[in-house]
């Protein structure tokens, strides 16, 4: 069956505005243009539209759907796979999070009790397994399965008192690299307040703490873009700024 980009918008669920703009980008490119000018999509495109708003559920930008679906090594049945897989994921973090709202519905009414460590056991498993999702490859590769889940174990046992300290000194090292790097030196005193900033933050994520993983994981902030454009969001620069201070730190520089 043949759609218009009007039937396919609507089909879809998007607007036709959409539609040329991916066409423009060249993500979805319909299959013909018709001779009075009308954008015309076939099977193979409606099928592609719906991998792209499977990836787009998921959060991934349309740069990298447009390297994924146009990639000649790109399997149809295969992406759908990851895409269950990952709608399972997601669909247990939501689970958790369900479960942890009815029971504090239930504590609210005072038909149950919660302990404190209860009320936040559904965002602590989201925030783990959103980490899993978007760097777990490549962490489990560089540090191996074992420390990855003792890492996950330690997240999942936090205290709330745990929770509020890791969360001030995320803050706290937020606006002191910030100032630092505005010095333009990593060695400098504040440069390396930073640095000691960032290991006490790594220690309650970590089962157990080495120079030389700090100085690694340093350098992944610049290896990899994901990392690098969250440092890098307010001031470009920053990520390399602070691997070359906690390489200074750590007495590992290169």
């Amino acid at each position: 069956m043949e759609y218009t980009v009007q039937k396919l918008g609507n089909l879809a669920g998007i607007s036709t505005r959409t539609l040329r703009y991916y066409d423009e980008i060249g993500i979805l490119k319909p299959a013909r243009i018709n001779s009075s000018g009308y954008r015309i999509y076939g099977q193979i495109e409606v099928n592609r539209l719906q991998q792209i708003l499977f990836y787009r559920e998921l959060g991934i930008s349309l740069d990298q759907i447009k390297e994924i679906v146009t990639s000649p090594s790109f399997n149809g049945a295969n992406a759908l796979r990851e895409h269950r897989e990952k709608l399972l994921d997601k669909r247990k973090q939501l689970d958790s999070l369900i479960s942890n709202v009815e029971k504090s519905i239930e504590l609210t009414e005072g038909r149950i009790t919660m302990s404190d460590k209860e009320k936040f056991e559904g965002f602590k498993q989201k925030l783990i397994d959103d980490n899993e999702e978007k760097y777990g490859e490549e962490i489990r590769e560089k540090y191996g399965d074992d420390a990855v889940n003792k890492s996950n174990a330690k997240v999942k046992n936090m205290t709330q008192e745990q929770q509020e300290e890791v969360t001030r000194l995320s803050e706290e090292l937020t606006i002191t690299l910030a100032e630092a790097f505005k010095l333009g030196d990593p060695s400098s005193a504040l440069a390396q307040k930073a640095a000691d900033l960032h290991k006490q933050w790594l220690t309650f994520y970590w089962s157990k703490y080495s120079k030389e993983a700090h100085a690694g994981l340093a350098q992944m902030y610049v290896d990899d873009e994901r990392f690098t454009a969250y440092y890098d969001k307010d001031q470009p620069g920053t990520a390399e700024f602070l691997r070359d201070a906690i390489h200074i730190y750590t007495g590992l520089k290169k």
